[in-house]
């Protein structure tokens, strides 16, 4: 099974991190995390993008901050998928970020999740390692119906609360 690498502009990142950790815990798939500067630490980041794919990744996960080139310094050194997450701050809510992660040129693609959405590159790290792996399908199929439970419960307990 291909890993997933967790990329971190800074360990201020970790908490963001974190929610991808558990998501990827939870459907058992393998991954590491590092922290990797694109501003102070460029010749990293290009060695470990572009030995990614030898070295058993399947997709980057980059968690960056401010500027947030991260993703963008990872994704132009590996034909591997890239998902971005922009992190909030307290300078420009996290818009800095954001656009640094969108705003990336033709045939350097780069995908984004939300501000501080790192359970969800997590989630779209996995259905990218699912396209060649039917038991991770199976258990992305297994998680899904198990959120649709949790909301019918929940409905179901609102709706006897209010609806009489």
């Amino acid at each position: 099974m291909k890993k997933t690498a967790i990329i971190l502009g800074s360990d201020s990142d970790l908490p963001i991190a974190e929610k991808c950790i558990d998501v990827l815990r939870k459907l058992a798939l393998p991954f590491t995390v590092h922290v990797i500067s694109a501003h102070r630490t460029p010749e990293q980041a290009r060695d470990f993008a572009s030995s990614a794919r030898t070295n058993g990744y399947g997709v980057i996960i980059a968690i960056a901050g401010k500027a947030a080139h991260l993703a963008g310094v990872l994704a132009s050194h590996t034909r591997l998928p890239v998902i971005g997450v922009p992190v909030k701050s307290a300078d420009l809510g996290g818009m800095d970020a954001l656009l640094s992660t969108v705003q990336m040129p033709s045939g350097v693609p780069v995908a984004c999740v939300a501000i501080d959405g790192g359970a969800n590159a997590a989630w779209l790290a996995a259905r990218i390692l699912a396209l060649n792996d039917e038991e991770l399908f199976a258990r992305l199929e297994s998680e899904s119906a198990k959120m649709t439970e949790s909301v019918n419960h929940k409905n179901d307990d609102i709706s006897s609360k209010y609806n009489k």
